[in-house]
């Protein structure tokens, strides 16, 4: 029973009903009318049921009425007229509608019901208190209503502010009355929890999952899928050799490939990383449109030279037109250009046809804003744009978004604005490019925002098939969508402050819906076989199948071992082989903080297997005769240490692998096991217990290299003396006979003790598992000399640099291309900042004076704190500064041409020269006092550059805005030590006509783009307008700037690019004046043009998407 909560106020927010005229209970009709709102849905059946009820006080504690029937489900009241105990609420009455016959209903069954439950007087049946709430009945939820209805006294008592002139109880008696609406649930999914909702059983397709705020791009995605000929033309690039994760295009490839085939959701990651995109990246909201462009440039990149070639712009690419046509002469100046999409105003227009209105409306240019016709003098014109043609599947952007003046910050639109499912074009085509086609479009995609400028949630609302149904993609969920929830939806504008009808308390309070369309995709009528033509089998490439198909399988293997992982134990395998390689504590490391785990071989054991087959397994892996090898088990001792213990006896061969691990008493989740190879003359003498032998490990400490290696197993009886070992390790050795010896045991880190040659073993206490340690022995004076090296002299101080080593990883503090520049150096947390300076400037061949470290930010890996040079400080203290803080073992390093002493009295800069023709010559370095001035950076840099004779002789020092578009001029008294440390210094030589402007001129800031102003790359530069000038003649003067040759200016594009950030660029034509803008503050020249340089710069605001693979 839902009897937790289901009081109106915490079910709907909305306290009962007040009346402002009597309205009957029993006037079923205008009742229902008043009190329960249109929620929009159809109505199957509506049904209106009364339970008169006498002798209140006498009533059960529980009890229900009749059944009654609405939509073909069985209903009744169910009350508690002194509260439901349940819900641990007394002194109130709880009412709810009670689904009657839930056990005999069909499995799956539910039924969508709004209702109204009505406590009413029986004489007056307008004196009542009602509640109404709408709900999703199913099996896990068959009863849904009020716990606390009303206050048990208020009942007796007259309710004079509800206009009530009786109390509901009267004669001890009381009238229920339920009014039910049963509403038809197209979709299915009409208010379901989603708890095990199967979006592949339920619709046949799935989503996919968001990394974090990926919702965008998986809107996109679905989109883009479900353009079926787009999906066959990404399916023809080549890509039987790509990597996934560095391959866009096979990673859309395997997206893609996944969402035909899977039943889960599908993930991204693998697309993101091939995008270059760190894990930071899909925590970062983008724009849909900037993402669909840069995507598909990337996608059709790759398309060059394939049987994929020109699919993108078939697809996307239309036509349009931008003209000035004079009124009073025949003369028209045109130029057409190419869309990939269009940008349509939102803002103060109802529907789509008055948004393309707008976008090809006219402008008349007459008074002073008359046009400058060639050979025709100042005239009457109309300026505008028309489209030629549209393509076959036409994106439109709304621009929800806009710079609000008044507010000074981007504000989302969230005004009404309709859109149909069917839109002809054909107004919006130039009369000669019409033809007899017909250009009707119908509504394919409407991509959908969710929130405000600030953040929000994107998803996709698509009609997969020309005649199909409409299907709603929220990311990893696929749900069936009603054309209501589609279309009025998503209009945006305003929507009732709740959704009860107008009362005293929310009458004309009207909020804006948060949720409306942003993207919408139409499909030419004409087209649309074509482009939607149904995916078969053989339209994915059977390479990319049986590719896919393989790591599939691999990860469904992986899936299930995962979920059989309780069946399962790992046991991993010491060798005297592995042991020989290991340098560190015990025979191996497992579980040390600061350094990796040995590598193992590492065996997946069923855990009912018995010991004897596994025995088997593990001989034949390492090419042993069963007979010939024993395990022994490794337990944890008291003193921390990791160490064989027993052997395991081979009458245990039938126990199960289970309980050899119970059996071992062993706290660890694996089993450890040490494999002792005896072959068969040994097994005599090694099994006989009255005089067994003790097996202790030997390692070597090796003063030249400083090393500590594993040598092997040695059996030894305990009344020999540990002295006898010298002659044996001689031997094995190759040492001279004779040789000195000290032996050393390995009791535990930090207890490494000499040991007494004339001891036995048994005095000496030593037993199966321990470790003896063995160095040929140096003179006083070698020792001495070996730590004025700061190097280890004996095992003691080579055990303990091993309990106190650290493995750092060294990254660059800018990043470049050499695989070689990160990097890994192990040190002692006891060593000091300058032998770690040292060792880092050994690797990288660079005066560790000249290195300067940044610790990292343990959450996200960026660079944190510069680490100031102190003599005495650890590398403990370095890595972590404090108890609190989170150990990091990732430093960054910068090589830099002076000393970080000099650093802290002098200023180091690095400023890029562009000369005259705002070309990047070269960098600078200086270092100057942090008192100088930025005019005595320019004199210095002066001596270092060739200035033009054409110029004006004169230097500007300078950074760049934010958005990429404006030059940030530093004043000549500026101290050098107050220049912002990130960014980046640029210099010029200031042209001679910028030197020398009259009042008339005007000078403007210019800079590089390449399609969208958020691609900017080079460096902004100033620019000097003169008056009346055409712009064909502002164009040489631009092109002597640049020095540009006349095939280079040919490819460059001109335009005036807004302040307003989602404004798209205005591009200019020879016969415009400039001049004549009436710039804004942000308002500047851009020159689109390709980016060779390969330097692409992103501003510091809003993050702009690259796709790298």
């Amino acid at each position: 029973m839902q009897s937790d909560g289901m009081d109106i106020e915490e079910k709907n927010g909305l306290l009962p009903l007040e009346h402002e005229e009597p309205v009957s209970v029993r006037d079923h009709k205008a009742f229902a009318l008043k009190h329960m709102q249109d929620l929009g849905y159809d109505v199957e059946d509506f049904k209106v049921y009364t339970w008169k009820l006498t002798k209140w006080r006498s009533l059960d504690r529980r009890l229900t009425s009749p059944e009654f029937e609405c939509g073909g489900h069985r209903w009744r009241i169910l009350l508690f007229p002194f509260g439901n105990v349940n819900a641990s609420t007394i002194d109130t009455v709880s009412i709810y509608l009670d689904y009657a016959n839930p056990k005999g209903s069909p499995e799956g069954w539910h039924a969508c019901a709004q209702f109204a439950l009505v406590l009413s007087n029986i004489h007056d049946p307008t004196c009542f208190i009602s509640s109404h709430a709408h709900h999703r009945f199913v099996a896990e939820e068959c009863d849904w209503g009020f716990t606390r209805f009303c206050e048990l006294k208020k009942l007796h008592q007259v309710q004079e502010n509800l206009g009530h002139t009786r109390p509901i109880l009267e004669d001890d008696s009381a009238e229920i009355t339920a009014f039910v609406r049963v509403l038809r649930d197209e979709t299915g999914v009409l208010w379901h929890n989603f708890i095990n909702y199967d979006s592949k059983k339920e619709t046949g397709m799935v989503g996919l999952k968001n990394q974090g705020a990926t919702c965008y791009m998986n809107s996109l995605l679905q989109s883009l899928f479900f353009t079926n000929y787009f999906r066959k033309a990404v399916y023809k690039i080549p890509t039987d050799h790509d990597h996934a994760t560095e391959s866009v295009a096979l990673a859309m490839q395997r997206v893609f490939y996944l969402l035909q085939t899977s039943d889960q959701p599908v993930g991204t990651t693998e697309l993101t990383k091939s995008f270059g995109w760190k894990s930071l990246d899909s925590f970062m909201q983008h724009d849909v449109q900037e993402f669909n462009r840069v995507l598909q440039d990337n996608l059709e990149t790759k398309m060059k030279g394939t049987a994929a070639e020109g699919a993108i712009s078939k697809l996307f690419t239309g036509k349009m037109k931008s003209y000035i046509k004079c009124v009073d002469v025949d003369y028209e100046s045109s130029r057409t250009e190419e869309f990939y999409d269009i940008q349509l105003n939102v803002k103060g227009l109802r529907d789509l046809h008055d948004s393309f209105r707008d976008y090809v409306a006219v402008e008349t240019l007459d008074g002073e804003n008359k046009y400058m016709a060639e050979g025709y003098g100042l005239q009457d014109a109309k300026k505008g744009v028309i489209f030629q043609s549209f393509p076959p599947v036409l994106h439109l952007q709304l621009k929800r978004f806009e710079y609000d003046i008044q507010r000074d910050a981007m504000v989302k639109i969230n005004d009404r604005h309709e859109f149909p499912l069917d839109i002809d074009l054909a107004d919006f085509v130039e009369s000669d490019c019409r033809g007899t086609d017909s250009w009707n479009y119908k509504l394919h995609g409407v991509l959908v925002h969710s929130g405000d400028l600030h953040g929000g949630h994107y998803f996709a609302l698509i009609k997969p098939e020309k005649d199909g149904k409409w299907f709603k993609f929220d990311d990893d969920r696929v749900t069936r969508a009603t054309t209501r929830e589609v279309l009025e939806e998503n209009y945006g504008g305003e929507i009732q402050n709740g959704y009860m009808s107008p009362t005293p308390r929310n009458n004309g309070i009207k909020n804006k819906r948060m949720t409306n369309a942003y993207m919408l995709v139409y499909i030419r009528e004409t087209a649309i076989d074509e482009v939607l033509a149904p995916f078969t089998e053989i339209d994915t490439p059977p390479h990319l199948k049986a590719r896919l198909e393989e790591e599939r399988m691999a990860s469904e293997l992986k899936r299930r071992e995962r979920e059989e992982q309780h069946l399962f134990l790992t046991a991993k395998v010491i060798t005297d082989e592995s042991f020989r390689l290991h340098e560190g504590f015990d025979l191996a490391s497992f579980e040390e903080r600061n350094w990796p785990p040995s590598d193992l071989e590492t065996f997946r054991v069923l855990k009912q297997e018995t010991y004897a087959r596994f025995k088997e397994r593990v001989a034949k892996h390492f090419h042993y005769n069963p007979q010939d090898i024993r395990l022994w088990q490794l337990v944890n001792r008291q003193n921390k240490t990791v160490r064989p213990d027993v052997p395991i006896q081979e009458h245990e061969s039938n126990l199960t692998m289970e309980m050899v691990r119970t059996n071992s008493a062993s706290r660890n989740a694996e089993l450890r096991l040490y494999l002792d190879y005896f072959p068969n003359a040994e097994k005599t003498r090694l099994t006989d217990q009255g005089n067994a032998p003790i097996m202790v490990f030997l390692k070597s400490f090796d003063v030249a290299n400083q090393q500590l290696l594993g040598i092997g197993k040695h059996f030894v009886q305990r009344h020999q003396k540990v002295g006898d070992l010298v002659s044996y390790i001689n031997e094995i050795m190759h040492f001279p006979p004779g040789t000195p010896l000290r032996l050393y045991e390995e009791i535990k880190p930090g207890m490494i003790e000499l040991m007494k040659p004339k001891n036995t073993f048994a005095q000496s206490e030593i037993q199966d598992g321990d470790i003896i340690c063995f160095q040929v022995e140096i003179s006083e004076k070698d020792a001495r000399d070996l730590e004025e090296q700061g190097k280890h002299p004996n095992p003691i101080a080579h055990y303990d640099f091993l309990q106190n080593r650290v493995m750092i990883f060294f990254k660059p503090k800018v990043e470049d291309n050499d695989p070689h520049s990160t990097f890994q150096l192990v040190f002692s947390k006891k060593q000091h900042y300058e032998t770690m300076a040292q060792k880092v400037g050994d690797h990288l061949r660079w005066d560790p004076i000249k290195l300067r470290f940044t610790t990292t930010n343990t959450s996200n890996g960026a660079p944190k704190n510069v680490l100031k040079r102190s003599l005495n400080q650890t590398i403990a203290e370095i890595i972590q500064p404090s108890y609190l803080t989170p150990q990091s073992t990732i430093l960054y390093y910068e090589r830099l041409d002076v000393s970080i002493v000099e650093l802290e009295t002098k200023r180091s800069l690095k400023v890029v020269w562009t000369g005259l023709h705002n070309k990047e010559e070269g960098t600078h370095s200086f270092l100057l006092p942090k008192t100088n001035s930025v005019a005595d950076l320019a004199d210095n840099l002066a001596k270092m550059v060739n200035l033009s004779p054409q110029g004006s002789g004169r230097i500007r020092i300078f950074d760049i805005s934010r958005d990429g578009k404006m030059q940030r001029e530093y004043s000549s008294s500026d101290m050098l030590g107050n220049l912002p440390e990130m960014n980046e210094i640029y210099a010029e030589e200031i042209p001679v006509d910028e030197y020398t402007t009259d009042e008339k001129d005007k000078t403007i800031h210019v800079f590089h783009f390449t399609k969208e102003p958020a691609r900017f790359h080079g460096v902004p530069f100033r620019f000097v307008l003169k008056s009346g000038e055409e712009f064909s003649e502002t164009k040489k003067r631009l092109q002597a700037r640049l020095a540009l040759s006349d095939k280079d200016i040919a490819k460059y594009r001109f335009a005036l690019v807004s302040s307003a950030m989602f404004k798209q660029p205005t591009y200019i034509a020879d016969e415009d004046v400039i001049y004549d803008h009436k710039f804004q503050d942000g308002d500047v020249l851009g020159l689109d043009h390709i980016d060779r340089t390969g330097k692409t710069r992103i501003g510091l605001g809003e993050k702009a998407i690259v796709i790298k693979g």
